[in-house]
């Protein structure tokens, strides 16, 4: 993807920075936002929003859709200081509510070369949802200008063969696609954004309206505002709101591009970029919002609680008998593969193992609790509701052994000795069907060129007994 930079004239617009304390931020260097029903229109998608989050922290700035992005720097480097309240380092606020989140992904770039720009090494702050499946490293969005002046549907595409449409409606009035006396370096006919994304988690909930559930921690526009100081952060592992709100980050939660943890001592640049491509309804899409950012002011005497538990979302309906769990803790914001989890549910028959692999006998509402081994406070619920089909009916048999895919890791093809006219499926990690066999020989291969890469659930139901295994395909 070609880099998008935004004018420098209009970006510093009024910008008075003897005038900006240095614990904000000081200076928007970038602002490239996606299509959105707030680009255009102030006081949210103009180049006057992005001056707007510069020095203070009640601004008004929208990325638009997924991929839209800011980078900012605040007046003096942010330093990676161990007695700063629950280890983080700077908080950013944004515009979430109670019941919706519209998440952003932060990075941070260290100016190595001295020279002042954003042109170093950018590392991704490897948040609660950075680990699950669902998560992608390289997702890109090409969006397509309309060609109006006023509010038409948006058409996208993404690198993984997916279009539609960003749909316009009667609110918000103005062309949605950014235009070009506001935002000169955008390609008029189509562009390309890309980076980090996480599943958006959007439905009906508990309370009124359409909702967007809050990620755990390590992600902007996610938890509402609180009270000032603003220089005393939240607790990003708690749930609770607690001292300034916003969102909490740890520059120790930085990541290289293949996953593993850096160590950086300092910060100088900033980035957060929409980190989801989802629409909630009527409400529009779902558009990460900056109002500001701030320094965290060094406190040792502030401590909280810093292990945490986070489970992948469940589906409102999960198929048993069996579903691919994924659940990791964390400490301080890192991960711990090492942790112990302790499962526990209300409902008769169900059972987690090693893997995380659920097994259920019996159709209803189920909840499920992880709790971390020898700190049962340490806890996490999820809840969905189980559909069986009725040829599950009787107990849940474990593997004999009989039952072993070969070869497993597979690549095109795999095959299940010992077994004869055996209805075979394959579920993924969201526990979607992929394939399904209702007669299969053990020497027939089994073609999956068509199944992403990724783990698979294997049930081979013989009648008399369900047998699972997991399968690896690479």
């Amino acid at each position: 993807m070609n880099r998008l930079r935004y004018s420098a004239t209009l970006l510093l617009l009024a910008i008075n920075f003897s005038m900006v304390k240095s614990q904000f931020i000081s200076g928007v260097l970038e602002y490239v936002p996606a299509p959105g029903q707030f680009i255009n229109s102030g006081p949210w998608g103009t180049p006057s929003s992005a001056a707007s989050i510069v020095g203070k922290a009640d601004g008004t700035l929208c990325l638009g859709s997924y991929g839209g992005y800011v980078v900012f720097r605040f007046g003096q480097p942010v330093e990676n200081h161990p007695d700063n309240p629950f280890g983080v380092d700077f908080t950013i606020f944004g515009n979430p509510l109670e019941h919706w989140s519209e998440p952003g992904v932060v990075w941070v770039m260290k100016d190595e070369n001295g020279n002042g720009s954003p042109d170093d090494t950018w590392y991704e702050l490897a948040g609660s949802d950075y680990h699950f499946s669902s998560s992608s490293r390289n997702y890109q969005v090409t969006y397509t200008n309309p060609g109006d002046s006023v509010a038409r549907d948006v058409p996208w595409s993404d690198n993984e063969g997916q279009s539609g449409i960003l749909p316009a409606n009667n609110v918000h009035l103005q062309t949605y696609y950014p235009h070009i006396d506001s935002f000169p370096s955008i390609p008029r006919v189509e562009y390309t954004l890309g980076g980090s994304s996480i599943e958006a988690v959007v439905g009906i909930g508990d309370v009124p309206g359409i909702t967007s559930r809050r990620r755990s921690f390590g992600y902007a526009d996610n938890q509402v505002r609180g009270s000032a100081p603003y220089t005393l952060p939240d607790n990003p592992y708690t749930v609770e709101l607690e001292n300034s709100g916003g969102d909490a980050m740890d520059i120790d939660w930085a990541v290289d591009s293949h996953g593993n943890y850096v160590t950086l001592d300092r910060i100088h640049f900033v980035k957060v970029q929409n980190a989801v491509h989802s629409s909630g309804g009527w409400v529009g899409e779902l558009s990460t919002e900056i109002t500001g950012a701030v320094d965290v002011a060094e406190d040792g005497s502030v401590t909280g609680e810093e292990e945490v538990i986070v489970i992948r979302d469940l589906p409102p309906e999960i198929e048993g008998p069996a579903f691919q769990l994924e659940a990791f803790v964390y400490n301080r914001g890192r991960l711990q593969p090492g942790a112990a989890i302790d499962w526990s549910s209300q409902m008769d028959g169900t059972s987690v193992d090693g893997s995380g692999l659920l097994t259920v006998q019996l159709p209803g509402e189920l909840v499920l609790t992880a709790a971390l081994a020898g700190r049962p406070e340490i806890r996490c619920t999820v809840t969905t509701r189980v559909r069986m089909d009725g040829t599950w009916a009787g107990a849940i048999e474990e593997n004999a052994g009989d039952v072993l895919p070969f070869p497993n890791p597979a690549h095109s093809y795999t095959k299940i000795a010992g077994v004869r006219r055996a209805a075979v499926s394959f579920y993924d990690a969201a526990g979607r069907c992929m394939l399904h066999l209702a007669a299969y020989d053990g020497e027939s291969p089994i073609d999956l060129k068509g199944l992403p890469k990724g783990w698979y659930l294997v049930t081979v139901d013989r009648g008399h007994r369900l047998d699972r295994v997991k399968l690896l395909k690479e």
